[in-house]
């Protein structure tokens, strides 16, 4: 169940993806002193009529080599690799390994032959999930690791763990919840492509089964990542088109918009619209005082949610789904002295 060791990255070996050629077509026309097409520029001298078949040789022999020469400079990049970004090489440090974990619950069974054909289509083609992380090779250290591209096998990332039939029979969604408590603190095997499909093919009292997707948090926000996976998925009525989503809300005025009174209103009327917006540059030269100074000396108060000692983002996550009413919501807004909760 457990998956394999973490591994150096810098001992990995990977092998070099071949990239599309790309044809660059060259004009080997020539052209006259003064910029005319041939047909228009003066006819040269005996000398440079016998000069000019070698040049148009030299010139075709360039133009052979050109597709050749631009596939070597995109074998080279490739090679190389590019950097990480520093945000990147922070979470590829070894204490502090952060995974983004979604849960997907579906109302059929995982058809895996074809969520394997859909991400070979997809997912498997994005650079940073076709990449593995690597050092540079020698032993400096300013050394940055890059992404460098391999030869993704499926076989390594859609994983279909075998759990305990009375588990998962009995007691399905505390099965899910261990699976996943398991799942946050896990190593991953950096010597290939730092994503993982786990598909827990058995009913749950929401689901018929779950899909937890696992991705090392170096590949990207968990919004970027979820906005990706929405993309590689079609809708099951049109296989070609995607699904269609809720449309996003949109404001119709700024967030904060007060219109100015009319000047039958009266200059009360005008003192208090301006006295509105002399609050909110108060309040917002306020938060942001309290926001450098938290960051700087003061501290946070303490409230239930807290955690009693420190260190308590290292450890082992449980994720738990419930439904809540919004009743009880509200009254843990009201106990916390809140204004809003989210």
């Amino acid at each position: 169940m457990n998956p394999a060791a973490t591994a150096d990255p810098s001992s990995s070996s990977t092998s070099a993806a071949t990239l599309r050629k790309r044809m660059i077509s060259i004009d080997t026309a020539r052209r006259g002193a003064d910029g005319a097409s041939p047909e228009t520029a003066p006819r040269p001298d005996r000398a440079g009529s016998d000069k000019a078949p070698q040049e148009r040789e030299e010139e075709g022999s360039m133009a052979a080599s050109a597709p050749a020469a631009a596939a070597a400079r995109e074998s080279d990049l490739e090679a190389v690799g590019e950097p990480m970004s520093p945000a990147g090489r922070l979470f590829r440090e070894t204490h502090f390994n952060c995974y983004i974990v979604a849960v997907i619950g579906l109302g059929a069974a995982v058809d895996v032959a074809a969520a394997r054909a859909g991400l070979e289509v997809t997912l498997v083609r994005h650079p940073r999930f076709s990449s593995v992380q690597v050092n540079d090779g020698d032993a400096r250290k300013n050394a940055k690791p890059r992404w460098v591209r391999t030869t993704v096998n499926l076989d390594d990332h859609i994983i279909v763990p075998c759990l305990e039939p009375a588990a998962t029979s009995t007691k399905p969604d505390q099965a899910v919840e261990d699976y996943l408590s398991w799942l946050s603190t896990a190593p991953m095997d950096h010597s290939r492509p730092l994503w993982e499909f786990h598909v827990l093919d058995f009913p749950t009292s929401e689901a018929t089964a779950t899909v937890a997707i696992r991705m090392h948090h170096s590949l990207g926000d968990g919004v970027s990542l979820l906005s990706l996976l929405i993309a590689c998925t079609r809708s099951a009525a049109d296989p070609a088109r995607l699904p269609e989503l809720p449309p996003a809300p949109r404001r119709a005025s700024p967030v904060y918009a007060r219109q100015r009174p009319p000047l039958s209103a009266g200059l009360v009327a005008f003192a208090l619209w301006l006295w509105s917006y002399v609050l909110l540059a108060w309040h917002t030269l306020v938060d942001v005082a309290c926001f450098v100074a938290t960051a700087w000396f003061l501290r946070d108060q303490r409230t239930p949610f807290m955690a009693a000692s420190e260190g308590v983002e290292f450890r082992r996550k449980r994720f738990v789904h419930r439904t809540l009413s919004l009743d009880d919501v509200k009254f843990v807004k009201n106990a916390m002295k809140l204004s809003t909760m989210s």
